[in-house]
C-alpha cells in the first residue's frame, strides 16, 4: 500500500471521524514546526505526513480509493471502484475514469482546527503572514499558493538535525538518602531558543525521585534539557548519583559494613555492638565468640535495599580492629599463660 496513512495518525482502520480529528489535532500541536524551532526539518516532514493522512482520512471518498487501492489509486495509476468517475477539484488528464487527489493545503487543514490563531508567537496563526511567522527558507521558500506537500506525492523527509552530546552532572546524596529513598530538586538554568532562533536564559526546577537502593553510577536522564541553538537537537541533561562517605558505614554492593575498634580483653571474653541504622533503629549486637583477626560477624537483611527485587536487602558485616597492648609486665604474660593455657 506504501505509505501508511493510518500508522502515521496512530489509528486504527475502522477509526470514525472523531477518532481521526483526535488524533490530527494531537499530533498537529505537537509537530506544528513554530513548535519545533530548532528541529524545524524533522517537524515540517513529520507535519507534512500529518496533513496529508488527515486530508486522505477525513475524505469518504479518497478513503475509499485509498482503502482499496492504496497510494498508487490517489496518484491515478488505477481506476477508482464503481461505475462513475471520481474527480477531486480537477486535476486534469487521465480519461473519465481516473481519480485525481490534489491535498488540501495544510495552511487550510490547520487553520480549519484552530481558526488560525497559532502558538502565541505573532503572525495570525500558520496561515497568517508569512514574514511573522516562517522565514523565506523555510520548508524550501514555499509561497502561499503553493502546496504544504511539495511538488511530488510522498517527497522524503530531510534529514534529521544532529544532536548535541550529553551534560552529566553529579548528584551527591548520603548513605542515608540512598537507603531510604528522597526527592531531589535541582535548578538549572539553560538557553532556549525564540521562532527566530534568538536564545534567552531561563530556569527550571527539576524533580528528581532517588529510589531506596540506587548506587553510585546510577543515571537519570531528563531528555533535551541542555541548551538550544540553531539547527541542534538540545543535549540530554544527565545527572549521576555520587555517594557521599559515611562516619559509621561502608557500602560494598547491596552489603553495608561497619568496623568495631575493640581492646584485647573485649575481643577474648565477648563484646556488645550498638548501632543505629540508616532508617533510624537502634541494633544490640551481643558477640559471644572469641573475636579473632579477620573475624567478622554477619547480620542478615541490614544491608541496602535492593532496588531490582523490591522488600529484599543486602547484609550487615560487622568487621572488628583489635587493639593489641605494644607491651606486657612479666606478671601480666604469667597470668594469661595461666588463663589461656599452652
Amino acid at each position: 500500500m506504501g505509505v501508511d496513512y493510518y500508522n502515521i495518525l496512530k489509528v486504527a482502520k475502522n477509526a470514525s471521524d472523531d477518532d481521526l480529528k483526535k488524533a490530527y489535532r494531537k499530533l498537529a500541536m505537537k509537530w506544528h514546526p513554530d513548535k519545533n524551532p530548532n528541529n524545524k526539518n524533522e517537524a515540517e516532514a513529520k507535519f507534512k505526513q500529518i496533513s496529508e493522512a488527515y486530508d486522505v482520512l477525513s475524505d469518504p471518498q479518497k478513503r475509499a480509493i485509498y482503502d482499496q487501492y492504496g497510494e498508487e489509486g490517489l496518484k491515478g495509476q488505477v481506476p477508482p471502484p464503481g461505475p462513475s468517475a471520481y474527480s477531486n477539484g480537477g486535476g486534469g488528464g487521465g480519461g473519465p475514469n481516473v481519480f485525481r487527489f490534489n491535498p488540501r493545503s495544510a495552511e487550510d487543514i490547520f487553520n480549519e482546527f484552530f481558526g488560525g490563531s497559532g502558538f502565541g508567537m505573532g503572525g495570525g496563526g500558520f496561515g497568517g503572514p508569512r514574514a511573522s511567522r516562517f522565514p523565506d527558507s523555510f520548508l524550501g521558500g514555499f509561497g502561499h499558493g503553493e502546496n504544504f506537500f511539495g511538488s511530488s506525492f510522498g517527497e522524503p523527509a530531510q534529514a534529521a538535525p544532529r544532536k548535541a552530546d550529553p551534560v552529566e552532572k553529579k548528584l551527591p546524596c548520603t548513605l542515608e538518602e540512598l537507603y531510604n529513598g528522597c526527592t531531589k530538586k535541582m535548578k538549572i538554568s539553560r538557553n532556549i531558543a525564540d521562532a527566530s532562533g534568538k536564545t534567552l536564559p531561563v530556569e527550571e526546577i527539576l524533580t528528581i525521585e532517588v529510589k531506596p537502593g540506587w548506587k553510585k553510577g546510577t543515571k537519570i536522564t531528563f531528555p533535551e534539557k541542555g541548551n538550544e541553538q540553531l539547527n541542534v537537537v538540545p543535549a540530554d541533561l544527565v545527572f549521576v548519583i555520587d555517594e557521599k562517605p559515611h562516619d559509621v558505614y561502608k557500602r560494598d554492593g547491596n552489603d553495608l559494613i561497619v568496623t568495631q575498634k575493640i581492646t584485647l580483653p573485649e575481643a577474648l571474653t565477648g563484646y556488645s555492638v550498638n548501632l543505629v541504622t540508616l532508617d533510624g533503629r537502634s541494633l544490640s549486637i551481643p558477640i559471644t565468640d572469641v573475636i579473632s583477626p579477620g573475624y567478622e560477624k554477619i547480620i542478615l537483611r541490614e544491608g541496602m535495599p535492593i532496588t531490582k527485587d523490591q522488600g529484599k536487602k543486602g547484609n550487615l558485616r560487622i568487621k572488628f580492629d583489635i587493639k593489641f597492648p605494644s607491651r606486657l609486665t612479666s606478671e601480666q604474660k604469667a597470668g594469661i599463660k595461666r588463663l589461656v593455657g599452652d
